[in-house]
């Protein structure tokens, strides 16, 4: 099952003018259906529209009772294109290798909107199984499932059909290619398969990738229906027991009381005897999906903004950006393309020119949740440096980013991506840090997978000098996180944190002789620090960083305080730490002298030579604002 946001290399293929793509668009008539949970739109007939919408509403309303997840909606719109024959959905297909896909069907998920588009007039390959393939994952996202079991599960139930008057569900169903394919190959270890992850080969390359998904499905299949479902119950033990957070390889032992050797002989025999049944499933009562079905003409400009919306959304922006032009050339004040002009400008970074056509959604009257979400959003963008840094948000964009983070929560409260920005404008302004362990929390709670929520909270344990707690979450995401980013900067954080606390210990182990009475004088008059506080412990003195010399023995760090001079050497070999809380100073801190000088906090570990040249051996700079708020 191949999934096209991911895997395919899109390339352009139709780049005719705006004007000719659109015209054939405009002398069609195009119907928008909504049901409860899917936008449909298209150019195949009314009657199309309502048969395809009823069925997608059935088929979410029978898995999500099978799975379990009664009244589960998804977070994103999605959004159902109709072409009504081949020559008009075309143009709208994925592109690979210069050609257009060969597809009846796809399902394109993104982080804002999922694009479901097919054509009316399909006579061979299913449209509906890589659909209903992919909508599963949907319902089953947030699950702590590994992924065969995640692709096995969604295979399992791209077969879906309804008889006996939508009181019986068939799944199960013998896939085809599958059969064939685990016929005339040499099958996997189980151990392989039940290792692999998104990073892995077996995963991302196609001609590995085919063997994995039909294994996945057929080792589902067995465990569900094979040998009279003997192993059934003992398959959703080993679920229950992945959900709750248990070991893979001890939930596989407890549930299924064999090794994995012997699960793959039994594997084996069964692929070997060639023979898969279905499931019927009897309901207790007719399926209640939504049938009310809410017909309406669109306009011309309307029209353009959904297909520019799914062409970038396709990895065609160039296209894309023509049809969204076209539709504010025809309304400037659609709110629709507004939104989708926007989010275009947030995935090229252009974050001004997002925020404008955010704005001008918002005031159009746009109800969509992520324009308030991407309009805070591209507000908080705006004020990060090149290197991806911010050491603070101006007065009126706090205000600004937190009402519209706010009125998201309103319009979608299950929304996990809002309580983290709320939480990070807390972070970076060192305020409200209690609330932000709740709203990450919540986060954590609606998107269990989401491993960047998970750092962001230990960085505010950090922050609160809870270190046990920050430690525990650094420790775990460094051990079992799926992005590689994550764990490098769980292992970064980990790393600095056992340095800072050795560098403490060994402090707090050497006998403090008493301060000179010249210098105990300067310390004491220095006023306290400003910013979001400290980050060390340790002797600390304030003023401004005038020179960072470098050498082959480490660094040398003067620092202007009042009259006084004070001279730090930092060894080669030591880790020295930078941290800024103004956006005056980037993340990357060159050698020389310092023009003009930055009003700094340095923690340091005192000299005990008492005619060493060197005031101590600094742990931490901290850059910081000046008091009256310009630099010093």
């Amino acid at each position: 099952m191949k999934r096209f946001a991911t895997a395919f290399a899109l390339s352009i293929l139709f780049l005719l003018p705006a004007q000719t793509l659109c015209g054939v668009v405009t002398k069609e008539t195009w119907l928008r259906v909504q049901t409860k949970n899917f936008t449909l739109i298209g150019n195949a007939g009314e009657r199309e529209l309502r048969k395809i919408a009823l069925r997608l509403e059935q088929f979410r309303e029978a898995v999500a009772v099978l799975l379990d997840r009664p009244g589960h909606r998804s977070t994103n719109p999605i959004i159902v294109i109709v072409f009504k024959d081949e020559n008009s959905f075309k143009p709208f297909k994925p592109t690979y290798l210069g050609k257009p896909s060969d597809v009846t069907g796809y399902y394109q998920s993104s982080e804002d909107t999922d694009h479901i588009t097919l054509k009316a007039d399909w006579y061979s390959s299913n449209p509906y199984q890589i659909i209903y393939h992919e909508y599963v994952h949907s319902l089953t996202d947030g699950k702590q499932w590994p992924t065969w079991l995640n692709e096995g599960i969604a295979e399992y139930y791209s077969t879906f059909a309804m008889s006996g008057g939508d009181k019986e569900v068939v799944i199960g169903h013998p896939i085809a290619h599958h059969v064939r394919l685990l016929r005339q190959s040499f099958l996997l270890p189980l151990e392989t398969i039940i290792a692999v992850n998104r990073d892995s080969k077996l995963y991302n390359e196609s001609d590995k990738k085919n063997l994995f998904y039909a294994q996945s499905w057929a080792l589902v299949h067995y465990l569900l229906l094979g040998n009279q479902g003997n192993r059934r119950d003992q398959f959703l033990q080993f679920i229950n027991s992945l959900t709750t957070g248990k070991n893979l390889s001890n939930a596989f032992k407890d549930a299924f009381k064999i090794d994995y050797a012997s699960m793959d002989k039994e594997l084996n025999d069964y692929i070997g005897r060639n023979f898969y049944r279905s499931q019927i499933i009897r309901l207790d009562q007719q399926l209640a999906y939504d049938t009310d079905l809410q017909a309406s003409s669109l306009t011309d400009a309307e029209v353009q903004s959904y297909l520019g919306d799914l062409l970038w959304h396709i990895q065609r922006p160039e296209e894309g950006e023509l049809y969204l032009q076209r539709a504010l050339a025809l309304d400037p004040e659609l709110a629709m393309a507004h939104h989708s002009f926007g989010l275009l400008r947030v995935r090229q970074n252009r974050y001004t020119e997002a925020k404008n056509h955010l704005q001008k959604a918002i005031a159009a009257g746009s109800t969509n949740y992520l324009s308030h979400y991407y309009y805070a959003y591209s507000l908080q963008w705006e004020q990060i440096d090149s290197t991806n840094y911010i050491s603070d948000f101006t007065g009126n964009s706090v205000i600004e980013m937190r009402a519209a983070l706010e009125r998201t929560r309103e319009l979608a409260p299950d929304f996990p991506d809002l309580y983290r920005q709320l939480a990070f404008i807390n972070l970076v302004r060192n305020e409200n840090l209690d609330e932000s362990v709740i709203l990450l929390k919540r986060a954590m709670t609606l998107a269990p997978r989401r491993e960047d929520f998970a750092f962001t909270l230990a960085q505010v344990y950090l922050r609160q000098k809870n270190n046990p707690a920050a430690r525990e979450i650094a420790l775990k995401l460094a051990s079992s996180a799926e992005d590689k980013t994550t764990r490098n900067r769980a292992l970064w954080m980990l790393e600095g944190m056992a340095k800072v606390e050795d560098r403490l210990a060994q402090i707090n182990s050497e006998k403090k002789p008493d301060l000179h009475p010249d210098r105990a004088k300067q310390v004491s008059e220095s006023p306290p620090p400003v910013g979001p506080g400290y980050r060390f412990e340790g002797e600390q003195a304030r003023g401004l960083l005038v020179q960072l010399v470098c050498n082959d023995q480490g660094r040398i760090l003067i620092l202007k305080s009042g009259e006084r001079e004070y001279r730090f050497h930092a060894p080669k070999n030591d880790q020295l730490f930078f941290v800024s809380y103004t956006r005056d100073v980037s993340q990357v801190i060159t050698c020389g002298a310092l023009n003009p000088p930055k009003p700094v906090i340095i923690t340091y570990r005192k000299n005990q030579e008492t005619k060493s040249e060197f005031d101590g051996v600094p742990i931490g700079v901290e850059f910081i604002k000046s008091e009256d708020g310009s630099r010093e």
